[in-house]
């Protein structure tokens, strides 16, 4: 299992991520209330200004103060990087 981390040390499931959006638009802010009133928002921000928005497969959408292109940077290295058991089973 992968985790990336999303700001101020909360890690998510690389796997089960569908989307890293920005909470600017309509739609997306749709999204957000709809998941706050199924109770299936978290809320990682720490109260801070919300710059990404994740959505999971589990259909929990996960607010992040992480800009969405930090997020995703951090996800493209996870996923690029050979796990070390693998490595090691290599050899």
């Amino acid at each position: 299992m992968k985790l990336i981390n999303i700001g101020f040390g909360n890690m998510v499931n690389a796997s089960r991520l569908i989307a890293i959006v920005s909470p600017e638009s309509a739609p997306i802010k749709r999204i957000v209330q709809d998941a706050r009133d199924k109770g299936a928002l978290i809320d990682a921000t720490y109260g801070r200004r919300t710059r990404a928005v994740i959505i999971m497969d589990s259909d929990h959408v996960i607010l992040s103060a992480v800009q969405p292109e930090t997020v995703a940077n951090r996800f493209a290295e996870d996923v690029s990087e050979p796990d070390e058991e693998e490595e090691n089973n290599e050899r």
